[in-house]
């Protein structure tokens, strides 16, 4: 039985909504955020010594990156392979993979910066002008692949998807969305999908 232990009000809700997209059972395990910092409690430190979350485990099998986890479920719970592309399309392999890992590698870290800038209230000019370059360079980016299509690899959900839906869920908290009517629209609809609803209702978000 798989488990995964999820941090609320992060990007562990994405994951949940993988399993609840690819229909298999799991065994969820909350954690709550330390109300002074919002950071994750002593507690998800038992699953794994970063304390963070998402945390997979699959009998003696433990995984502690998005990437790897969303990875890890399609190769082993998606016999119809329905959120990738064939092994044997190398090119379609390669461009869903580039995109997978695309969202922690390269579109998260400036929206991270940006959120601890404007959180702390930072007066840092240099530090506030490079992560506003590279987060419009990363959106545009995003919304030039996304196009008129519904998902990023075309009309349905990928893996891909999964891992997009964190960084851009931060990047319209932090009002970053606003005048990118493509960017919104594709993130409204995995948050209205039936499966990510199911996630929220059973891990509280």
């Amino acid at each position: 039985m798989i488990t995964l232990h999820h941090l609320r009000i992060g990007r562990s809700i994405w994951t949940v909504f993988l399993l609840e997209e690819l229909g298999i059972d799991y065994t969820l395990k909350i954690y709550e955020r330390d109300p002074k910092t919002n950071r994750a409690q002593a507690d998800l430190k038992a699953a794994t010594p970063l304390g963070k979350s998402p945390v997979l485990e699959d009998g003696d099998i433990v995984l502690s990156e998005s990437g790897a986890i969303t990875s890890y479920l399609i190769e082993n719970c998606d016999p119809d392979g329905r959120l990738g592309p064939p092994e044997t399309d190398k090119a379609a392999r390669a461009d869903w993979a580039q995109w997978l890992h695309y969202s922690e590698g390269s579109l998260f870290g400036p929206l991270l910066m940006k959120m601890v800038l404007t959180r702390t209230r930072s007066d840092a000019p240099l530090a506030h002008g490079y992560a506003d370059a590279e987060i419009a360079l990363h959106l545009d980016h995003v919304t030039a692949k996304l196009g008129d299509a519904a998902h990023i690899l075309g009309d349905a959900i990928q893996g891909p998807d999964f891992g997009l839906g964190a960084p851009l869920q931060l990047a319209k908290g932090l009002g970053l969305l606003e005048g990118r009517p493509a960017l919104l629209a594709y993130l409204d609809r995995m948050q209205t999908s039936d499966a990510f609803k199911r996630a929220v209702e059973k891990s509280g978000g």
